[in-house]
């Protein structure tokens, strides 16, 4: 990914463990997208949490130290996860066990995708795909889309103020 560049973002947990279907590993990554967000890192045009993967539409605006801002919220994230999983539940963490020379244990696939917008249309397209991604018959996590608390369509639909954090899309495009 390059700095000042909108992407479509999915990060997968790895071997597609449902690790985010509880509300406590959903938060730690909503902290950690505030958190760069409020450094001036990154902009979020867009989310979706589901059990086992995240979607964003963001764009990384300066590097967070030496390192690019994606970089760091999947550093910073995993370090979260492991500090929840060992207060809470030695058996998951154990499946999160990793035979690396550089770690102990791996949250996220090392494959994440990003995907540049290349304009208005594909992002709005992506931002439906990301906002109707909790409708999906294997997941059924909400009966409507503005009613998932960890999406931004509430955000786009109903002018919801609980995700004030977020950048509206079209500012891109003024």
């Amino acid at each position: 990914m390059e700095l000042n560049g909108v992407y479509f973002y999915t990060a997968t947990i790895f071997d597609w463990i449902p690790l985010l279907r509880t509300e406590k590993f959903k938060h730690i990554v909503l902290k950690s997208l505030i958190y760069l967000i409020k450094k001036g890192k990154i902009k979020v045009y867009g989310f979706v949490i589901v059990p086992n993967h995240i979607h964003l539409i963001w764009e990384c605006l300066e590097t967070n130290g030496k390192e690019m801002p994606h970089a760091s919220f999947m550093k910073f994230t995993g370090h979260q996860f492991l500090e929840a999983l060992w207060e809470d539940s030695d058996a998951l963490l154990r499946r999160f066990k990793t035979d690396h020379n550089s770690r102990n244990y791996q949250f996220w696939q090392r494959n994440s995708l990003p995907i540049k917008i290349a304009d208005r249309k594909m992002q709005e397209q992506k931002l439906d795909y990301l906002h109707l991604n909790p409708l999906q018959k294997h997941w059924d996590l909400a009966d409507d889309p503005n009613n998932y608390y960890f999406s931004s369509c509430s955000f786009y639909e109903q002018d919801d103020p609980k995700f004030n954090w977020l950048t509206h899309y079209m500012t891109i495009y003024e």
